[in-house]
């Protein structure tokens, strides 16, 4: 199976996946760990995939995406975005909006007070 192929069996069968450099519970770079904490605190389940620990997946995904960063979030097989996108969707709502679209579970409360404290 090729990264590529890997990369698409992962977005397809996880309702949100977080590529990401680290892990969830240990991210190795501020920006993963940005997205990581926000989607932690909002209380989303999502697969994590750690680019580091595979560089294929790493280059893979970018060529995936056509989007040349790390962190990359992908809510039911679509792209959304990275580390920037994904802070001002959540500041805005954006976010919110696309889970409840999807049928992804979060934490409204805690949505808000993210918004709150960058308010």
């Amino acid at each position: 199976m090729t990264a590529i192929d890997q990369i698409k069996d992962t977005v397809t069968k996880n309702d949100v996946v977080l590529f990401m450099k680290g892990t969830k519970e240990m991210p190795q770079c501020g920006f993963s760990s940005r997205v990581a904490g926000v989607l932690n605190f909002m209380g989303v389940e999502y697969q994590d995939v750690n680019v580091l620990a595979d560089a294929d997946i790493r280059q893979g995904i970018k060529d995936y995406s056509d989007w040349p960063t790390i962190p990359q979030l992908y809510v039911k097989g679509e792209f959304v975005g990275g580390c920037d996108i994904i802070t001002e969707m959540t500041i805005t709502g954006e976010l919110d909006t696309l889970f409840e679209a999807n049928g992804v579970a979060f934490n409204k409360d805690a949505a808000e007070q993210i918004r709150a404290a960058n308010a």
